[in-house]
């Protein structure tokens, strides 16, 4: 296949770039002279360049597979923005679209096809791709393949199919998070033919990690984020804490914001650009957000709780510092850390039973009979499911993960309000009605003039629609709707849907689920592990973190960072004395009345970092202890 270009004017000429990062150039000409490559790049470490760049010097186009429609969606946005041709098979395509978009493919100039790995297990898809001028095939998030790696998606191993399909076409796997284990699994897997291995160190030199104990995490956050005034991501644990974190950083004059799974596409993009264009410093999220997320002065990442593995730590670490300055990766810790972590990773992990029983439910929900099912599509309301069959939240949620994760369903997170009206009183009624609550009246003219027919039968309506018409705010509208149905105007049912599931297979029972129990319950063994590794990294107080985090990838690291907690503490040892002074100063604020840590810090004019050790001396010394307002009492 014959170069169109040099790959430096590609770079030049759609990324701006005279030259190239680090590992990129190698793998970038290791691709061009036909040879398979295993990069193995730290996150930040612009892997998506190695493959585009090669793909766009050569005629045909280049298949991706990425896990992650979120992901995929930003990828191809980007590619469009720089004017390159770019399709991606998301999920909810009819045969129809699916049918134009592969021919778009086939006979339209695109140069780049994104897919997810479910998606190419279809007959069509695969039909379809062996008629394509394909030029590279690339396997983003490679690690995904390896039931020994981080977010294991059995889906992946049908990846393989490309090499069949394109035995001559060089085939680039890219991974920012893989043990030595991990990668011999992905080479294996995917049929890699004596591939070029191409790793850059995981070093990140200008991040300083740190695990700060403090028993009032929100106190230690503004503590922080004043510090470092720079734009920071803050990671929490549930969509709840996104919001009720965002705000108290709000009400403290911080400009922040929040994103989980549950927000709509319309309300990520916004809060996404608002933080992007720096109207919003801080963002606020679940493990959910940053996944292709590239903004290179991030300053700061806090994790408010203990991350679920130390693959996903590093790479939301990562996130912090690509512009090649001093940034910062904070774990807060506090003494209920270690059991949170375990009750929500370890005790929460769905058996092989509890998914049999589980997935048996699903199908009695919505009346599946045995044998059919699949591609049927429904909503779930998640709580409601829950609820009915008496199960565990967070057990059931991690089950659903699961067997979405083995392609037994499509377990789509959303939120979704579905609203229908129908007016049952007369024309004379409704207007008599509007002129003694002349404060619906808006709302009502505008559904009326948007919805015809909705005197005669039951009519889903957009309430959002509703609301910019009206001028007014959504909330208004379910509220007047309420009370229209409460006064007997009109029928008024709304549903609030979190979540739908697919099923992709047809429905079986316990057989179905025997069919991934071993990969089940190897899974569940590997959280396990991953969460034993976590707690290892955050309790290690004597080798250096940056050290720790290279070890746990096989880099032989000796050297350390001098700017993690561990370095610098060690810098600052505290002597005798001063610790004695501090314990002192300690002993009487508490003799006075019970305080926090926070109050402490403030009432005593040392460093925050000498008081802390004197509450940990004094509390070993049981001179003082904590009472059930989480405050330091003398004994």
């Amino acid at each position: 296949m014959s170069l169109k270009k040099d790959p430096r004017e590609v770079l030049k000429e759609f990324w701006g770039f005279s030259s190239f990062r680090d590992s990129q150039e190698e793998v970038v000409h290791t691709i061009l002279n036909n040879q398979d490559v295993l990069a193995l790049l730290p996150t930040g470490g612009g892997k998506s360049i190695c493959y585009q760049v090669p793909a766009m010097t050569k005629d045909g186009i280049c298949i991706v597979v990425s896990p992650l429609v979120a992901l995929i969606k930003d990828q191809v946005n980007a590619l469009k923005s720089k004017g390159i041709k770019a399709i991606a098979l998301t999920g909810g395509l009819k045969f129809e679209e699916l049918d134009a978009l592969l021919d778009n493919c086939i006979y339209g100039n695109y140069k780049f096809l994104y897919v997810s790995p479910e998606r190419l297990q279809q007959d069509i898809v695969q039909e379809r791709l062996k008629n394509m001028n394909v030029n590279l095939i690339a396997i983003d998030e490679a690690h995904c393949i390896s039931q020994w790696g981080n977010d294991f998606r059995p889906a992946y191993r049908n990846c393989a199919v490309l090499k069949d399909f394109f035995p001559n076409v060089p085939m680039v796997a890219l991974t920012a998070s893989a043990t030595k284990r991990v990668a011999k699994d992905i080479v294996e897997n995917l049929k890699l033919e004596s591939p070029s291995t191409i790793k850059k160190t995981f070093q990140r030199k200008n991040i300083s990690y740190q695990v700060c104990e403090s028993e009032d995490k929100i106190y230690k956050l503004e503590q922080l984020l004043k510090e470092h005034p720079g734009p920071a991501i803050v990671y929490v644990r549930s969509r709840r804490a996104t919001v009720e974190t965002s705000n108290i950083l709000n009400k403290v004059g911080m400009a922040a914001t929040f994103f989980h799974g549950g927000l709509t596409n319309a309300e990520k993009t916004k809060k996404l650009d608002a933080w992007l264009n720096d109207q919003s410093r801080i963002m606020v999220a679940t493990n959910a957000f940053g996944m292709g997320i590239d903004k290179a002065d991030v300053e700061t990442i806090v994790h408010l709780n203990f991350p679920e593995s130390v693959e996903s730590y590093y790479q939301e670490a990562g996130r912090a510092g690509r512009n090649g300055e001093k940034a910062y990766a904070v774990i807060l810790k506090n003494s209920s850390d270690e059991i949170q972590l375990k009750n929500q990773f370890v005790k929460t992990l769905p058996s092989v039973v509890f998914l049999k029983l589980l997935y048996k439910k699903l199908n009695n929900y919505f009346q599946i009979p045995y044998g059919e099912g699949t591609h049927q599509t429904f909503p779930l309301n998640f709580n409601q499911f829950c609820h009915t069959y008496q199960f565990n939240t967070m057990l059931t949620y991690n089950g659903l993960r699961a067997l979405d994760r083995h392609s037994v369903i499509s377990f789509t997170e959303m939120h979704l309000k579905k609203s229908n009206i129908q007016f049952i009183c007369t024309n004379n009624q409704l207007f008599y009605y509007l002129d003694n609550n002349p404060s619906a009246e808006n709302i009502v003219q505008t559904i009326l003039r948007t919805y015809g027919g909705v005197f005669d039968m039951e009519t889903n309506i957009n309430t959002l629609l509703i609301s910019k018409k009206a001028h007014t705010f959504e909330e208004k509208v379910h509220h007047t709707l309420e009370q229209l149905k409460k006064d007997g105007i009109i029928t008024y049912d709304a549903t609030d849907t979190d979540a739908s599931i697919t099923f992709l297979v047809p429905r079986e029972d316990d057989n179905t689920i025997n069919m991934v129990a071993k990969d089940i319950e190897q899974q569940n063994k590997l959280k396990t592990q991953q969460v034993e590794s976590v707690l290892a990294y955050i309790n290690n107080n004597t080798i250096c973190k940056s050290i720790q985090l290279l070890r746990y990838f096989d880099e032989n690291a000796n050297d350390p960072c001098g700017i993690c907690s561990v370095c610098t503490q060690k810098e600052e040892h505290i002597s005798k004395d001063i610790l004695a002074i501090a314990q002192e100063e300690v002993l009487k604020c508490l003799q006075k009345k019970p305080l926090n840590s926070k109050e402490l810090v403030e009432e005593i004019t040392f460093k925050e970092a000498y008081i802390l050790e004197a509450l940990k001396a004094l509390l070993f010394e049981e001179i003082i202890t904590i009472n059930a307002n989480n405050q330091y009492c003398v004994k």
